[in-house]
């Protein structure tokens, strides 16, 4: 079992080229897996994690609706954003400036083989960090992601996630909002929930934040959580 997960920290890069990379890594796992149970070899499998920041996208997942996209073509364009239907699970999101978005692609027989563990992980790595920043970020029964004041009306989400995950190699990931413009949001029915708020760490902080030291928290709950070495 690998336990070492390489970063690789992308910068600003365009969602579909950023789609195709972790797809080509995606393939190179599961291509060793297929040839250990082929050869019975014991080859190991890489683990990755890229942190990436994508201008302004909209992407809807597997079991979406359409209608909660509330722009037109024309009007995606006239406010500088794309749209894609991807395969991950999940319904449509947002992805821009100011928000870190992680993609942890693993073999997860490195780790543990149960997908649910996997989100509940991820989701406790974000819970931690906002923790350090004294914000109480909580699960929403039946609703991935991380979320303030559950169960009451004014409840938000901070955090969306989205895996896919095949021959237990996930893709795709978790997108927080740290200093997002809230306004992107506004074009979308988020998930697909209506009357439900999104938020962001600079909002609820009132300040902004440095967002490189949100993803080394991160990455530090992350490799606890998943005990794992990250380098």
């Amino acid at each position: 079992m690998n336990k070492k997960i390489q970063l690789q920290d992308l910068g600003n890069k365009d969602y579909k080229d950023t789609w195709d990379y972790q797809e080509e890594l995606f393939k190179e796992i599961v291509d060793i897996k297929v040839q250990n149970r082929r050869d019975e070899t014991s080859i190991a499998t890489p683990n990755y994690f890229l942190y990436v920041e994508h201008p302004h996208v909209y992407t809807l997942g597997k079991s979406g609706d359409i209608s909660n996209l509330l722009l037109s073509e024309k009007q995606l364009e006239a406010k500088g954003a794309t749209f894609y239907k991807i395969n991950r699970g999940g319904d449509i999101t947002y992805h821009g400036p100011g928000q870190i978005v992680g993609y942890p692609i693993l073999d997860l027989e490195n780790f543990f083989t149960d997908i649910h563990k996997y989100l509940r992980f991820l989701e406790e790595a974000i819970i931690l960090t906002l923790a350090e920043y004294g914000l109480k970020g909580t699960r929403s029964e039946g609703e991935t992601g991380v979320w303030f004041d559950v169960g009451t009306p004014f409840a938000r989400k901070i955090c969306a996630m989205g895996v896919r995950a095949s021959r237990w190699v996930t893709m795709h990931g978790f997108a927080l909002n740290v200093n997002a413009d809230l306004g992107y949001f506004d074009n979308i029915i988020p998930c697909g929930i209506k009357g439900k708020a999104v938020t962001s760490m600079h909002v609820e902080l009132n300040r902004n934040v440095d967002e490189q030291e949100v993803k080394e928290k991160i990455l530090k709950h992350f490799q606890n959580l998943f005990e794992a070495e990250i380098f």
